[in-house]
């Protein structure tokens, strides 16, 4: 069985990336699940194959948006959503609204990366 996406999920809330994961398992994607962007920029230096980015808008520290413009800078093909529960502005970037339902997550991998790999 083939997967569908690597996702890297970034929210500083464990409650939070539990869900996720679970929603990630079942869309047969493999999930690589952190609370800071200090952890996900070194996943992404390292030769982990990451194809999306799902990064809280506000995380303690750099916050969301500052994480996407450093992850796109080390790897420029990277597909980024951003999660937010109260900003729906995501500087160009997809905004997927928390709480959200599995078929929302569905919809918004879809949209960002295209259709699913082979």
């Amino acid at each position: 069985m083939s997967v569908a996406h690597s996702v890297l999920v970034v929210d500083d809330d464990s409650s939070v990336l539990v869900l996720i994961a679970g929603m990630l398992a079942q869309l047969d994607c493999d999930a690589v699940m952190v609370r800071t962007e200090t952890a996900a920029l070194t996943i992404l230096k390292s030769d982990v194959r990451i194809d999306l980015l799902m990064a809280d808008v506000n995380l303690p520290g750099i916050g969301g948006h500052e994480l996407a413009q450093l992850a796109k800078r080390l790897r420029p093909g990277l597909q980024i959503v951003l999660l937010s529960a109260r900003e729906t502005a995501g500087d160009g970037l997809p905004v997927l609204r928390k709480p959200f339902r599995q078929s929302d997550l569905a919809r918004v991998i879809s949209q960002t990366t295209g259709p699913r790999r082979s």
